[in-house]
């Protein structure tokens, strides 16, 4: 892949700053390290992701994945078949998401290759009746659009992410979405619209518990 002289100098910024930090940089840290302005650093984020060499989450901080296997910080390569993702915090029923790197695991051959993924940690029991515990790890395809009946990440009024299955229905005439909880102790909740921020792929149990 052809870098210019300065996507070079981003990329290995990325990498250094993750060895050292274990986080990605903020886009202010980055945009003071080479002085000049976010916007212009947010445009070079664009290209590389445009040419797959990194990967971001949208609408989350410090959530920039290098792909170039030149670039990485681990050493590894696409070909050696090892899937790393980033915990980006927790979601629970009726509690915000906190946008942050928490940590990082490895997931091997869990999930499909070529696709955009991350992980949350579950806080709460609002989906226990689909297998899904407190303090399991859900590992989520990141987009933007949903079947009915697949579990989401939805962020709803004010900012409020929630994991719950996804249904479009009529309701007296008026279009609305339901989020179903798997749990009898929780109410259904109906929205005119909700951002659909990823699809759950996977569940990871047995790990280690969250502290928070």
């Amino acid at each position: 892949m052809f870098y210019t002289d300065r996507q070079v100098e981003v990329l290995e910024f990325l990498r250094d700053f993750r060895q050292q930090r274990s986080v990605s940089p903020t886009l202010e840290e980055m945009a003071q390290h080479f002085r000049v302005s976010k916007v212009t650093i947010h445009g070079h984020l664009n290209q590389l992701e445009g040419k797959k060499a990194i990967l971001r989450v949208p609408h989350q901080a410090r959530a920039i994945e290098i792909l170039d296997p030149d670039y990485r910080s681990d050493g590894r390569t696409a070909e050696e078949g090892s899937v790393t993702v980033e915990i980006l915090g927790s979601i629970a029923a009726g509690e915000p998401i906190e946008a942050k790197l928490v940590e990082k695991i490895d997931l091997g051959d869990l999930m499909p290759m070529g696709r955009d993924h991350y992980a949350l940690r579950v806080k709460g029991d609002s989906m226990i009746d689909d297998g899904i515990h407190d303090g399991d790890l859900v590992i989520v395809e990141n987009r933007t659009d949903a079947r009915d009946g697949e579990l989401v990440v939805a962020i709803v009024e004010d900012e409020e992410a929630t994991l719950k299955k996804l249904f479009r229905e009529v309701h007296d005439g008026r279009r609305m979405i339901r989020l179903q909880p798997a749990n009898s102790s929780y109410q259904p909740r109906f929205f005119d619209e909700v951002e659909v921020r990823g699809v759950v792929v996977g569940v990871v149990r047995k790990y280690p518990a969250w502290k928070a």
